[in-house]
């Protein structure tokens, strides 16, 4: 019997790369801009100072510099910037060597442009066609939908498909339910949302990963 062809599709955030990242990146952005704009200083370690305490970043940063800007306008920013990311040495090998054998997708919640941006900051447009990218924002449908998964199934008939995601919330319900093969990259303490296992056991991965690089011998 001739082996399938395996389709592998990456979930964006926490697992390509490190959403805090994005977040450091954006913080950046907005803190060189205050400290221009009102001539103050260490911007940034005080953002990042209440963000680690659980604080509204936006409503302090507005109160401590009496800023003339709402939270909505900092958080247009924060979406809208372009990112100072990148992959990291191990996931550049694994797409590598993933593209040699397979044919392979994004499937990502989120706004367009953020999303896109994040993608060309981190290079991926060099192993990902954009046709393979989908995006909620531009698809109209969350990843809790099977649309997009649907789409990949149609663009790549009758293969074995493997998602590889983070967020058991929403990451695997529907490729489970699709057949796919479901693989978690866990948490190396660097991850925004948590990793929630105690939920029913038709949202849980089928496979979990330590580091992206144990991929490879999944597929």
């Amino acid at each position: 019997m001739m082996q399938k062809h395996k389709v592998v599709v990456f979930d964006l955030d926490d697992t390509l790369y490190k959403e805090v990242d994005f977040l450091k990146s954006a913080y950046h952005e907005i803190a060189d801009f205050v400290e221009k704009e009102y001539g103050c200083q260490d911007v940034y370690d005080k953002m990042i100072t209440w963000w680690k305490a659980g604080e509204n970043v936006f409503e302090h940063l507005i109160s401590a510099y009496r800023l003339d800007f709402s939270t909505n306008e900092l958080l247009e920013i924060y979406r809208k910037h372009f990112p100072q990311i990148c992959l990291d040495e191990e996931t550049r090998k694994v797409i590598i060597q993933l593209r040699k054998t397979c044919k392979m997708g994004i499937v990502s919640d989120g706004r367009s442009l953020t999303q896109r941006n994040k993608i060309n900051a981190l290079g991926l447009t060099e192993y990902f066609k954009w046709a393979d990218v989908y995006i909620s924002d531009e698809v109209g449908h969350l990843k809790t939908v099977p649309y997009s998964f649907e789409k990949i199934m149609a663009a790549y008939p009758d293969c074995q498909y493997l998602y590889v995601g983070d967020n058991p919330a929403k990451d695997f319900l529907v490729p489970n339910r699709l057949g796919w093969i479901t693989v978690c990259l866990l948490d190396n303490g660097q991850n925004i949302h948590p990793q929630d296992f105690s939920l029913p056991e038709e949202y849980l991965p089928k496979k979990t990963i330590n580091n992206i690089g144990e991929l490879v011998s999944l597929v």
